[in-house]
Order: C-alpha cells, then sequence, then structure tokens
C-alpha cells in the first residue's frame, strides 16, 4: 500500500512527510476494517480507497483558504480526515448525523492521534458553530442549493467559504444560485487513476 501511495502522491505532484502517508494508510486500515461490520463506504478494495477517497480528498487541500473548516455530511470521514492528515495546522470539525459513523471517527481520532479533528453527532441545521468556520465542505452531499440552505449559518460572515466536491460540472445546479451567493471559482480537479470528473465549486456567501 505504501508503494501504491507513493505512485499517486507522485502523479499528482503531492509531497508529504512520511508520518503523514502512515496515517493515510492507518486510516485506509481502520476504514477496511470497519467496514465490514458498520457498512461505512462502497468501496471495498483498500488499493481503491487510495484514489477515491485519498487522493479524491486530499488534491482539494492546495485550494482550501483559512484554518477551521467543517466537513458536513462527513460520513466515514470523507474528505476531512485525510484533509486534516495533510493539513495539521488546520482544525476540522466533522459533522454526521449517523452515531455509528461518528464512533468510527472517534476511533480514527483516537488511533491516528489526530488532535486537529473534533467529530461530532448532530444534523447540520441543528449545529450551531462557534465560532464560525473559514471553510464549508461538502463531498457527496444534496445539492448545492440543500447545502447552502442548510449550512447558511456556518461559515464567518462575508469571509468565510463554500467548498463543493463535484463529479462533472454542475451546469444547472450554478445557474440556479440563490441571491447572495458569490461563484468564486469552478475547478476541475485531476485525481490520478480515478475514472470519471472532478470539479470543486468555491462559493462565498455576501
Amino acid at each position: 500500500m505504501h508503494n501504491k501511495l507513493d505512485s499517486l502522491l507522485a502523479a499528482a505532484g503531492i509531497a508529504l512527510p512520511d508520518q503523514q502517508k502512515q496515517q493515510l494508510i492507518g486510516y485506509v486500515e481502520l476504514l477496511h476494517k470497519w467496514n465490514k461490520a458498520y457498512n461505512l463506504t462502497s468501496v471495498r478494495d483498500p488499493m481503491q480507497m487510495l484514489v477515491r477517497h485519498i487522493m479524491d480528498s486530499i488534491v482539494v487541500n492546495e485550494h482550501l483558504q483559512g484554518s477551521r473548516f467543517i466537513d458536513v455530511g462527513t460520513g466515514p470521514g470523507l474528505p476531512g480526515i485525510p484533509l486534516a492528515i495533510v493539513r495539521p495546522d488546520s482544525h476540522f470539525t466533522l459533522l454526521d448525523s449517523l452515531g455509528k459513523r461518528v464512533r468510527f471517527l472517534r476511533q480514527v481520532q483516537h488511533e491516528l492521534g489526530l488532535k486537529n479533528i473534533e467529530p461530532i453527532q448532530s444534523r447540520v441545521e441543528e449545529f450551531a458553530p462557534n465560532p464560525p468556520f473559514d471553510g464549508v465542505i461538502s463531498r457527496a452531499f444534496a445539492s448545492m442549493q440543500d447545502m447552502l440552505s442548510w449550512c447558511h449559518h456556518l461559515p464567518v460572515k462575508g469571509e468565510g467559504h463554500f467548498y463543493a466536491l463535484k463529479g462533472v460540472r454542475p451546469d444547472d445546479e450554478l445557474a440556479a444560485l440563490p441571491a447572495g451567493i458569490t461563484l468564486k471559482s469552478v475547478i476541475k480537479l485531476q485525481v490520478p487513476e480515478l475514472d470519471g470528473e472532478r470539479h470543486l465549486i468555491i462559493l462565498s456567501a455576501n
């Protein structure tokens, strides 16, 4: 798995220290182990997890601004945990409404010694941020309209950003953005060995 991760990182032009690489692999091993009982992801093969979960998450890192982020609907910690590993000076709140997922996240936090994540079980519309976040991240979430509706209270007013990880470019959703929301950029992401397109949509609330 080390060799596979090294080749993927090289293909993406990403350099990481050994400790972070070891934590990423440790996370995949825990995800694979818990997946048998908890059904956390449809991806069963650890090598595919490196592509579809690890690389798919960390290619976003260079585009994030700030140091306090919330990953809404994080599921088994995606993209929050891989991003927290490669961004140790930032803090990530990992929000999910399902108890078994949050239990898994706490186990990962304990076993990998991650001091910069905070798993929280809550519905996003009921969660009160204190203080607000620099960035609100979502992957495989509902539509951007739903994301903005449910998460409008989470970022720093006028300064925070919404980061939506999408597959194909969601032109229909972009055309229907609500008033008060500014489209900052649409970035086509390159994920080595991943079939299909990936885009990062960056939005801000005025």
